[in-house]
């Protein structure tokens, strides 16, 4: 057996027929790949005392890193990445409810076993730098380096509103992107002005306590770091912040949503029937009169 019909066997034996499945196994790559980079460069920047980073580097990280996860997940799962986008799918009819539950577990097992990787990746550097006191808040804190915390000054109210508007503001502007009656963006370069638009968000929004505006995102690094050694102070850290990222980003996704659909979507002149234009055309070809679609357009 030649080496190409060994492989051809292997495919076969290997390839997964079921579409849940594949999309399940996407999605879980994509929500990797985006927490493994966006970790690793929030670790690079803590365990180096910000000589190897800054939180210009983090938040450019971030962006690109949901840049790439667009591109390994897209076209099979439709790289939702964030429960906060797969409920906004459902809101609009694009994405069945039924799968809903089944992405957000993807998503937050994802996370989690993403924050292990870098855990171990990192594991010399943490050491070093805590000394193996691994703390949530103080000096030399590393719990950041996986969950979002607020700032000292950040109330949980005020809190809430920063993740609802940059939760919204994220899903209004993915809708905007997608929408092809709308300016649209050349296929294929999706995924980078999605991750252009994450890097604003962060540059913008980013200070009160580190735009998760995701809850899989959130959540399933802090339930790793509350069993590799952190402890249960990274629930009550904040004054029970844990809650915030995760709520608070499904609240925004719904505003968004209602939000775009309201002012702009739903108000889309209706498409002409093809027939209608063919038949508009062939008429103004016997008048001798030239009519475009722009034309045709203006008029509905």
């Amino acid at each position: 057996m030649s080496c190409t019909q060994l492989l051809i066997k292997i495919r076969g034996q290997l390839q997964i027929h079921n579409l849940l499945i594949r999309q399940c196994l996407a999605e879980f790559l994509g929500v990797f790949v985006l927490m493994l980079l966006t970790q690793g460069a929030v670790a690079q920047a803590v365990t180096s005392g910000e000589t190897r980073g800054n939180f210009f580097t983090m938040f450019l990280a971030g962006s690109l890193a949901v840049t790439i996860a667009i591109y390994v997940a897209g076209n099979v799962s439709g790289a939702h990445l964030n429960p906060a986008f797969s409920l906004a799918m459902c809101l609009l009819g694009r994405f069945p409810w039924a799968k809903l539950p089944i992405y957000c577990f993807v998503q937050l097992l994802s996370a989690f076993c993403a924050s292990g990787v870098t855990y171990l990746l990192y594991y010399d550097a943490l050491q070093n730098y805590t000394g193996g006191n691994l703390t949530v808040t103080g000096p030399k804190e590393t719990a950041s380096i996986f969950a979002t915390y607020p700032a000292p000054y950040l109330s949980l109210n005020n809190g809430f509103l920063d993740q609802v508007l940059g939760t919204g503001m994220l899903i209004l502007g993915l809708l905007a992107i997608l929408d092809r009656r709308n300016k649209g963006v050349p296929a294929g370069l999706e995924p980078v002005v999605v991750g252009l638009l994450i890097l604003t968000i962060g540059l913008s929004m980013g200070v009160n306590c580190g735009f998760p505006l995701n809850p899989a995102r959130d959540l399933g690094p802090r339930l790793f770091t509350y069993l590799a050694g952190w402890g249960p102070e990274v629930f009550s850290a904040g004054n029970g912040w844990w809650w915030v990222p995760v709520v608070a980003p499904l609240v925004g996704a719904t505003l968004g949503t209602a939000t775009y659909q309201l002012m702009v979507a739903l108000h889309h002149p209706e498409e002409q029937p093809a027939q209608d234009l063919a038949s508009a055309q062939n008429k103004a070809s016997d008048s001798k009169t030239p009519v475009s679609v722009q034309t045709l357009e203006c008029k509905l």
